[in-house]
């Protein structure tokens, strides 16, 4: 087991620290506490050099019946101490007594039993039961109890058992108010003189303090204080802090200081119980990028101009930047940067400021307007003198642009104006192409709409006449199927007739009998007498009777045409 596992008054433990190149210390990370060979300067490969702030004050094994706890457990532990106690002619730790099984104090597997003689602690290991006789046993004894021996801390008449797990710390004063901490071990002790006083058992994931970037927000860490109340002069009890543990996430740091040395502490969880060491402070070693506006600068016919620039920054020694006095890289590059753009600006005239609204590398001109060789300068010159000044810092500076420009005094109140009467011009511009654009849309919507309705009203009279046109051709189709049909059942009609008097005729031709003959006719006679009526007068067609009736005829034509002539 590594002393240091066991701190007694190590400033720093659980990773490695240095004032250089925080690679090399990743490279070279192999233990979580590790022993350092020599105090003073410490070189990692003759690359890395840092000061030996992990030196403990004295060694573990110098304290009095102090005992690791071991891969035996706490029993094993408890042995060792009750052996060194009774070496030194010191009362027993262990009890003598011997459990049975049916009456007395019972003591579980995996708990330890509490006594009280007479002010020292007895302890029963051994499960069972133990009685409360003979009498004499417990004359001066008192019964206190049982423990886990699994508990993380136990305190009782001047013993402590502390054992904690891998994501555990215990800060622990010693009868002497020496602060140490325990990591993911533990220890049995026995203060003959004071107490070992458990001051806290520290979640190291889980820090309840976190530190944030002032400027851009940003999570740098969590830390957590451990306190230690002392009573002073006149009874009065004070507390002091005696202990500070970090959590530093990945890609970000934190400075020590022990005197003039600084050392660059990385990410990982760690912890710092000597007064000669502080914190200086966190940094995060990622991009940042921020605006930020400038105080008022003048122009060189001293017109006050206001500048909201834009800066992205990245930070990679942060020791320079600690050495410098700034706390965070902001403030660096603040002061630089009106530095800088006050005495680049102080050459530029305000008509050439005004022409353009954002001064960046996106904003390049041809070359031909006589300002531009000033605006290529605070593109240009402002760049490379703030990159130069901020690796001065342990800052790599990757982006600068003005995004915007703001006039101060009557020249700004006139420029406002100016400003506002061009803005309203080009509204009033856009807003009367916007009713034009309206209008011919709203025409161009008319003329689709009316193109729309002729197609449909031609579509509509080619479907009406197409349906007359086959309505006439069907009519005339349907009359000549029925004429086609009435001629032929003339035609059959007339046949059927000429051939029944056909076969009449030739039926009368084949009777040869007078009186049937006879008998005949007088029947065709009766026939006509019942189709025309009992009056009728039949004229034979021939014959006198005939002459005389066409001679009346004549005679009725001339009256009617003398007549006619009167």
């Amino acid at each position: 087991m590594d002393n240091l596992s066991i701190a007694d008054g190590a400033t720093v433990v659980a990773g490695p620290s240095s004032v250089a190149n925080r690679k090399e210390l990743f490279k070279n990370c192999s233990d979580d506490f590790p022993v350092k060979p020599h105090s003073g300067t410490v070189t990692f490969n003759a690359k890395t050099v840092g000061h030996d702030f992990s030196k403990a004050d004295y060694a573990m094994e110098n304290r009095p019946f102090f005992v690791p706890i071991g891969k035996d457990g706490v029993t094993a532990a408890l042995q060792k101490l009750d052996r060194q106690l009774q070496q030194t002619g010191r009362s027993n730790l262990l009890s003598k007594k011997s459990p049975v099984s049916w009456i007395g104090r019972e003591v579980t597997p995996g708990n330890i039993g509490l006594i009280n003689h007479g002010g020292l602690p007895k302890i029963l290991t051994r499960p069972g039961r133990y009685p409360g006789f003979p009498l004499r046993n417990w004359w001066a004894r008192s019964w206190c109890g049982t423990q886990g021996l699994s508990d993380t801390a136990i305190e009782f008449k001047g013993l402590t058992v502390v054992q904690v797990s891998q994501n555990q710390a215990a800060v622990v004063s010693d009868p002497q108010n020496h602060i140490f901490v325990i990591k993911n071990s533990g220890f049995v002790a026995y203060a003959v003189e004071g107490t070992y006083d458990v001051l806290a058992i520290v979640d190291q994931t889980h820090l309840s303090t976190s530190i944030k970037d002032s400027v851009t927000g940003a999570v740098l860490g969590w830390t957590y204080e451990v306190r230690m109340r002392s009573r002073v002069g006149a009874g009065r009890d004070q507390e002091y802090v005696v202990a500070l543990f970090l959590n530093i996430p990945a890609n970000n740091c934190a400075i020590l200081q022990r005197g003039d040395d600084l050392e660059l502490l990385p990410a990982g969880q760690h912890y710092i119980t000597s007064p000669n060491v502080t914190l200086r402070g966190l940094y995060t070693l990622g991009e940042n990028q921020l605006e930020m506006p400038t105080k008022d600068i003048f122009t060189r016919d001293q017109v006050p101009v206001g500048l909201r620039i834009y800066l992205k920054w990245q930070l990679v020694e942060p020791l320079k930047l600690t050495t410098h006095g700034y706390t965070t890289p902001y403030d660096a590059l603040r002061d630089k940067t009106q530095s800088i753009l006050t005495q680049i600006v102080a050459h530029l005239d305000y008509s050439s400021m005004v022409k353009q609204r954002s001064l960046g590398p996106d904003n390049l001109d041809d070359g031909t307007d006589p300002s531009s060789a000033f605006l290529d300068a605070l593109r240009t010159r402002a760049m490379d003198e703030m990159h130069e000044a901020a690796l001065e810092y342990g800052i790599v500076l990757k982006d600068l642009a003005v995004i915007d420009r703001q006039f101060k005094g009557e020249i700004a109140s006139t420029m406002d104006k100016l400003t506002t009467r061009a803005l309203e011009a080009q509204v009033e511009a856009a807003n009367v192409d916007r009713e034009n654009s309206n209008k011919v849309k709203q025409e161009e919507g008319a003329l689709a709409v009316a193109r729309i309705k002729a197609q449909t009203r031609n579509t509509q009279a080619d479907s009406e006449a197409y349906s007359v046109i086959a309505a006439a051709k069907a009519a005339a189709e349907r009359t000549k199927i029925e004429a086609l049909a009435q001629a032929e059942a003339i035609r059959l009609t007339a046949e059927a007739d000429a051939e029944a008097i056909r076969i009449k005729a030739a039926a009368d031709t084949e009777v040869v009998d007078q009186f049937a003959r006879e008998m005949g006719m007088r029947r065709v006679e009766v026939s006509r007498i019942q189709a025309f009526g009992n009056k009728a007068i039949f004229v034979p067609s021939d014959g006198p009777g005939s002459q005389m009736g066409g001679a009346m005829a004549i005679g009725m034509a001339a009256a009617m045409g003398r007549e006619a002539r009167k």
